[in-house]
């Protein structure tokens, strides 16, 4: 009796124990950023999302641990024949990441070969398409080519390609050195343009100042002139205009004012002559008698205008001597 008891509790260990390695193999924990595919008798059934996951036993059993994060994909460096025979070096890089999981699983073995050959492929096709030149120069149109080829192809594959870089293109030595050169005698040639642009817009700026320079110059000099004629106009008139005066008087029989009218032109020029500023010595040919006797005209035309007491008061009081024209 002992030995049946003792037999069943040993079954019922050994029952525990298959149920509890039972419980948990259904048991699946997925981390986050991964997939797991389920097959079902070596068949694709489900795919189980990550957290805690109950899958039946025995006849399931986890497929693939696929990883739905973005991957990066390092492009070796490979030799390119552009279509002017040059050839290049080039590598790249490629970001991409899986969105379809049993796609990625079960469409394609080995992902990562597949889409490493896959941008090789293109990057031949696309590059070797372009002159060297436009390798060099359009390297942004050359990812967006390659992105676009290879995104379209890899889809079927459950992948998506967010991004392809060119990393770097080496041309041969001997070309490196050739396109120094060019560039050299380039940036020489447009030193030299940019000088002689410089010279030019000097020569034409200085002759557009000499130019506005004589024109503000003769401006000044018709201005001048025409003032000047304007002043000798006014002075002519002015002495038509006292001319005009001495022959009246003179009709009248007024000698005094024609005697008045010299007198005053004799005093202005010997007063411009000994006004000039070279001049130390004034030598007077002039007779004194004809001064005197312009005096006396003067005086006597004071007489008329003022009266004999008026002009007695003023010589009082400035001093000038009496001036007897009967002497004369």
């Amino acid at each position: 009796m002992s030995t049946i008891a003792l037999n069943a509790s040993t079954a019922i260990v050994a029952i525990a124990i298959v149920l509890l390695i039972f419980l948990m193999k259904m048991v699946k924990t997925v981390p986050q950023g991964y997939n797991y595919t389920i097959e079902r008798f070596r068949r694709y059934a489900y795919t189980i999302q990550p957290g805690l996951n109950i899958v039946p036993p025995l006849f399931h059993r986890v497929g693939v641990r696929m990883n739905m994060m973005e991957q990066v994909l390092d492009v070796p460096t490979q030799e390119i024949i552009t279509r002017d025979n040059a050839t290049v070096a080039v590598d790249g890089v490629a970001f991409y990441q899986v969105i379809d999981a049993p796609r990625a699983a079960y469409e394609v073995a080995n992902l990562n070969s597949a889409i490493m050959n896959l941008l090789m492929t293109n990057i031949r096709t696309v590059m070797g398409s372009m002159d060297l030149d436009q390798l060099l120069s359009h390297r942004d149109e050359i990812n967006t080519r390659l992105l676009t080829v290879v995104d379209a192809a890899a889809i079927s594959w459950g992948i998506k390609i967010t991004r392809v870089e060119i990393k770097d293109i080496v041309p041969p030595a001997d070309l490196i050195a050739s396109m120094g050169r060019q560039m050299k005698a380039e940036r020489e040639k447009r030193a030299v343009i940019l000088e002689a642009e410089g010279q030019r817009q000097s020569e034409i700026l200085k002759a557009e100042g000499q130019k506005q320079s004589q024109v503000l110059e003769a401006e000044g000099r018709k201005e001048a002139a025409f003032r000047d004629a304007e002043a000798r106009e006014r002075s002519a008139q002015a002495e038509a205009a006292a001319t005009l005066v001495v022959s009246e008087a003179l009709s009248r029989g007024n000698v005094a004012a024609l005697n008045y009218f010299i007198a005053d032109k004799y005093v202005k020029a010997m007063q411009a002559i000994a006004s000039a500023p070279n001049q130390k010595v004034v030598v007077l040919p002039m007779e004194a008698t004809a001064l005197i006797g312009s005096l006396a005209g003067i005086g006597e035309i004071a007489k008329a205008t003022f009266g004999e007491a008026a002009v007695q008061a003023r010589r009082g009081g400035s001093g000038v001597p009496h001036v007897d024209t009967r002497q004369s």
